[in-house]
């Protein structure tokens, strides 16, 4: 069994910061925790724009708390993100995820799992680290 506590995350280097500081992720559960994918918590800062490309993973989000708003590069398709909202990025959707009012508290889920190390590179993409 795994037991973990978010106050033993944060500010540790299992919180990454994003390189412009519109988020930070705290990692749970990362690729050694051998679960086959991992977990995160991440804080969204309100009134900013990241773009996001995630290539080599899908991801699963729930958002618990703020709001914001997210848009698929595709489509141009916005929809509203706040406490109660699930988005799934199923065919590695290309997208602008905005900061709301608040700040946006958002659990999330990623297959493959994350390693701990990475970041968005300039294309909003996380590598694949084996």
């Amino acid at each position: 069994m795994i037991v973990k506590d978010i106050k033993n995350i944060i500010r540790t280097s299992k919180e990454i910061h994003a390189k412009d500081g519109q988020w930070c992720s705290r990692r749970m559960l990362l690729k050694d925790d051998k679960m086959g994918f991992s977990f995160h918590e991440t804080i969204i800062k309100a009134n900013t724009k990241t773009h996001i490309h995630y290539k080599n993973h899908l991801e699963a989000v729930y958002c618990v708390g703020g709001n914001g708003k997210i848009e698929d590069l595709k489509t141009g398709t916005i929809h509203d993100v706040y406490d109660g909202i699930m988005y799934a990025l199923n065919n590695n959707d290309e997208h602008y995820l905005y900061g709301g009012s608040v700040d946006m508290r958002l659990i999330c889920v990623f297959n493959p799992p994350l390693t701990g190390l990475e970041n968005h590179d300039e294309n909003g993409v996380y590598p694949l680290i084996n």
